[in-house]
């Protein structure tokens, strides 16, 4: 019999590199147009009270999302699917796509089901101010009642939504990386296109913006499926409960649940205290988490993506040097470009927003009052790269469990950091606090691989990473120096604005590379 195996040995080998270049520029695609539709939405809807109930009714579904289908899926799915690829036949391959598909498909269908004859109850769990506002007869009692009519609409997505997520990890494990890169882009132009086209000319805009984040997510499943058929993977989703495979990724993938969404779970709590705070405070974290997506969608989901497979491949017993300088590579240029994306968006944080958003509803006053929660998120911009790489150490070795133990306490120590910054800074000491809990999980699953001897950070990564911090340093210093003060951003029409930001961009790009240059920094260095 042909098996999985013997295909695999007429595919060209993968190169790091290249795979993670293919899907940072699809990922950087679809980022972009995801960027167009926040610029459209904050047009439309401002900082108020619309957006902080069209963001909640956003936030819910998409949190469950990856939570399922991004986040511990993925990790749980990709080694076990892999190792079948390559030990086993083609049909026994099939069959656990399809129980795959069958089992996580019906569970999850539940689930949206739930959520929406529930949403009031889902609103009130996650909206506790709101829903306390709106059992007094308080002023905010609109919010509650809306975001339960909006979560209905936007529930389905979830479905839609982790099947396609599912049908991208086949291609991930057959190489194919641009296609699920490029699958958010359909998303977006969807949104896009209400928000600039439909809404308008609805009196409640909300209403159209729900309804076209689930049509999104049918239009994404569509896209993807030709070219699963191409992998011969494409066939009718069946129950497997019980099928060893599907067996291992669950159990891999609850414990995963937790380990590997503890920033989601963060940032969840932190809409649950937002919604005692003032009006507009949902809608600050909204922006300032969404241009932190930013760098994180482009690098560290296309760098963690890639290394998952070439990590799962490694047998770690036999070749434990490969499997550690692979995941040094990917810590080493994560962070290559994660530092400077942190220091870049702080040193030119009010321009960004300026630009971005500074349109219609969103006023000048929106900008400083995002910029501030902004700088405190993107200040664990690092850390939460780090982590994406770092839980795919364990995930190759089939070990959810150690993620779980650090995204708990992650998830601890940020509620202890809520308490003691909210109440003083408010929405910024939310999002000061979610900072704070990412470095927490990444000190703890760098130490954990150190003390197991699965991956200790090389001196000559520590070196690189320290010359890339003053590099990236020495780009904002220069940046910030030399920039308008946001007075003459906010004179500037958005063409001069934004060919100035265009600018500084640019000279903050040259400065970094040049200063790691200047330090010793190659271009060989961030090659496997």
């Amino acid at each position: 019999m042909k098996t999985a195996a013997s295909n695999k040995k007429n595919l060209p080998a993968p190169r790091l590199l290249r795979s993670g270049a293919v899907t940072a520029g699809a990922t950087f695609m679809s980022r972009i147009l995801g960027m167009f539709r926040d610029i459209a939405i904050a047009g439309l809807l401002g900082a108020g009270l619309s957006a902080d109930v069209y963001f909640f009714a956003n936030r819910i579904p998409n949190f469950f999302r990856r939570l399922f289908a991004e986040g511990a899926f993925a990790q749980a799915f990709v080694p076990v699917m892999t190792k079948t690829k390559r030990d086993k036949s083609s049909a026994e391959l099939k069959e656990l796509a399809a129980k795959s598909a069958g089992t996580l498909g019906l569970i999850v269908l539940i689930i949206s089901i739930i959520g929406m004859v529930l949403s009031p109850v889902v609103t009130a769990i996650f909206g506790w101010g709101w829903f306390e506002a709106w059992y007094k007869g308080e002023n905010d009692a609109g919010k509650f009642i809306e975001a339960s009519q909006l979560l209905r609409i936007t529930f389905p997505y979830l479905f839609f939504i982790t099947v396609t997520a599912l049908c991208c990890s086949i291609l991930n494990i057959f190489g194919r990386f641009a296609v699920p890169a490029i699958t958010p882009c359909i998303l977006n132009l969807v949104l896009i296109a209400a928000a600039y086209f439909i809404a308008p000319h609805f009196s409640d805009p909300n209403i159209i913006l729900a309804a076209a984040m689930t049509a999104g997510g049918v239009f994404q499943l569509i896209f993807v499926l030709p070219f699963v058929y191409k992998t011969g993977l494409l066939c009718l989703p069946r129950w497997g409960w019980s099928h060893e495979g599907v067996k291992t990724i669950r159990t891999l993938m609850l414990p995963a649940l937790f380990g590997v969404s503890a920033s989601q779970l963060n940032l969840l709590v932190n809409t649950v205290l937002a919604s005692f705070l003032a009006t507009g405070a949902i809608s600050y974290l909204y922006y300032s988490d969404r241009l932190l997506e930013f760098p994180i969608g482009i690098f560290a989901v296309a760098i963690s993506t890639v290394i998952l497979p070439a990590l799962s491949r490694v047998d770690i017993k036999k070749d434990h040097s490969t499997y550690e300088k692979t995941l040094d590579w990917g810590v080493r240029l994560v962070l290559l470009l994660g530092l400077p994306s942190m220091m870049g968006i702080i040193a030119l944080r009010e321009p960004i927003l300026r630009v971005l958003f500074m349109r219609g509803a969103f006023t000048s006053d929106h900008v400083l009052l995002s910029a501030a929660s902004l700088i405190a998120s993107v200040s664990g911009l690092c850390a939460i790269m780090l982590v994406r790489v770092l839980v795919q150490g364990f995930a190759a070795l089939q070990d959810t469990k150690t993620p779980v133990r650090c995204g708990i306490i992650s998830m601890g120590a940020n509620i202890v950091f809520n308490l003691i910054l909210v109440w003083p800074l408010g929405y910024v000491g939310l999002a000061l606090s979610t900072a704070l809990a990412a470095y927490v999980n990444a000190g703890q699953l760098l130490y954990l691989l150190y003390k197991r001897k699965i991956y200790t950070l090389s001196s000559f990564s520590l070196k690189f990473i320290a010359k890339a911090l003053i590099a990236a340093l020495i780009m904002a210093y220069v940046v910030r120096r030399f920039a308008p003060d946001f007075n003459e951003w906010i004179s500037m029409s958005t063409l001069e604005a934004a060919l100035y930001l265009a600018l500084f961009v640019t000279i903050g790009a040259a400065t970094f590379i040049s200063s790691c240059l200047i330090m010793g920094i190659r271009p060989r260095d961030i090659k496997m």
